[in-house]
């Protein structure tokens, strides 16, 4: 699977592993600085992309989700830690009705210190889990309800 974008949210050691990446991509780092988080709003092919990185916060503040309006794509974290967990990630889903989530910051076979996701997952109505890691945008569902994808873990 090729890269191409790799986002940088904050600076902690433990999230920002860029030379594992191969190839050449493009790195977009946080400027906030080594603590604070950034969350990253970009259209990418006609996509509204809104990646939340390590959001710790209990919610999303009323300021936050006017700037970042209106989701295709959110990305956000939902096992819990030192981010936030199923309760805190539905509200935000309910709150940005986006077309699709990708559930991420959780535990799975690598990672053993966070929630699993599903907490969460039996908090959507709509899942589709996937065999790849990857997917494309245009071989997801369109219309309804927000879909939560949920790639295979690598």
């Amino acid at each position: 699977m090729r890269t191409d974008l790799v986002l940088v949210t904050h600076e902690h050691l433990d999230h920002n592993g860029v030379e594992a990446i191969e190839g050449e991509p493009a790195i977009v780092r946080s400027t906030a600085g080594r603590g604070p988080n950034t969350i990253f709003v970009f259209s990418l092919d006609a996509v509204r992309v809104a990646h939340f990185g390590d959001f710790g916060q209990t919610g999303l503040r009323e300021g936050q989700a006017q700037a970042i309006g209106q989701v295709d794509l959110l990305i956000l974290p939902v096992g819990g830690g030192p981010t936030i967990g199923a309760g805190q990630a539905a509200e935000i889903v309910q709150r940005l009705s986006p077309r699709w989530l990708l559930p991420m910051h959780y535990r799975t076979p690598r990672i053993g210190f966070l929630e699993t996701a599903d907490a969460f997952l039996e908090q959507m109505p709509r899942v589709e889990r996937l065999e790849d890691r990857g997917f494309d945008t245009g071989e997801l569902a369109e219309a309804g309800e927000t879909t939560v994808v949920v790639p295979a873990a690598p």
